[in-house]
């Protein structure tokens, strides 16, 4: 065979990748970081259909627990799954919920260990420490996971998390990675960035925590890092800096409605219950008491340096979503 020939063998294939949640407008974003820039193949489990969708992304649209799912792990050539598809919607049922997210990712991970894949990666949340008036001022990867005590909300994504610590240390043939960001900001449909663009949002009186942002896109390069070889273990992710949530809101030229803290809770359910607002009750605390998290091991283990701005991370909100 001539040096200019090739054999279909000699070419390697991509790797492949499963993200789960992949409809979501985060989902997209860490598809187009992963695919586009990187060259994955990526393979994406949702429900939902995905506009747009470019030619070379597989999608199949299944439930995470039915048997067309693990189907898509059966072949055998997957090298990683990214899995974003916790669900959060405070209007829909909580029995609905807590079977998608703890059933589905309790499939999810007898999935990767029955078909051998080596990597998974969990898109966790820094919210499940929980914000507190007695938090130290930075929490390290190493502290209780007690959101849920006040915030029953956020009941499965704390379980979640616990389960893939579980999985982390018991199925060690694979590199379990979860990620713990600070508040996702940008052209997203979340809890941080729906606040932030209320025009005039809810503050309660005499309170002003220090909060941390990180943008999208930072978040999903943090996700990349950790696909990396020989990357394993749990990472606080934090943006460029801290701020009060007054400047942030000075800084969007948001003005805020002041709501003495003892009227708060009824006055928000009656507007979340009649539609007029979006903001759930539940996360009043997380406008009241700090939660924030040291991002060292990130830096120093997965090389990850945020690459936005504090500015242009506020500003994300705005951008179109």
């Amino acid at each position: 065979m001539s040096s200019g020939e090739t054999t279909e063998r000699s070419i390697p294939r991509p790797r492949k990748v499963v993200i789960t949640g992949i409809s979501g407008r985060f989902g997209r974003i860490v598809a187009r970081r992963l695919h586009h820039e990187l060259g994955w193949s990526i393979v994406g489990l949702d429900r939902r259909q995905m506009h747009g969708r470019p030619k070379d992304i597989e999608l199949h649209q299944v439930d995470l627990r039915s048997k067309k799912a693990r189907d898509v792990f059966r072949a055998g050539d997957i090298d990683a799954l990214v899995h974003l598809g916790v669900m959060h919607d405070p209007r829909a049922r909580p029995a609905e919920i807590y079977s998608w997210n703890i059933t589905g990712t309790t499939k999810l991970l007898e999935y990767c260990q029955a078909y051998r894949v080596p990597k998974v990666v969990l898109l966790s949340s820094s919210n499940v420490y929980g914000p507190r008036p007695d938090n130290p001022q930075f929490l390290t990867e190493d502290a209780p996971l007690l959101a849920a005590q006040r915030f029953p909300e956020m009941r499965d994504l704390v379980e979640i998390d616990h389960m893939f610590s579980t999985f982390l240390w018991r199925a060690r043939e694979i590199e379990t990675v979860i990620l713990r960001p600070v508040h996702i900001v940008g052209p997203v449909h979340n809890a941080p960035s729906n606040y932030l663009r209320i025009p005039r949002p809810p503050v309660l009186l005499g309170f002003d925590p220090m909060v941390q942002l990180v943008h999208s896109d930072d978040v999903a390069e943090a996700v990349a890092l950790a696909l990396n070889p020989g990357r394993r273990g749990i990472y606080n992710i934090t943006g460029p800096g801290e701020v009060p949530l007054s400047a942030i809101l000075a800084e969007l030229r948001r003005e805020p409605r002041l709501i003495p803290h003892p009227m708060a809770k009824p006055i928000l359910s009656l507007a979340f219950a009649l539609g007029i607002s979006s903001f759930p009750v539940a996360e009043l605390d997380f406008i009241r008491y700090v939660c924030m998290v040291d991002g060292r091991r990130a830096a120093a283990e997965l090389g990850f340096r945020p690459r936005h701005g504090l500015r242009e991370t506020i500003h994300a909100v705005d951008d179109p979503v």
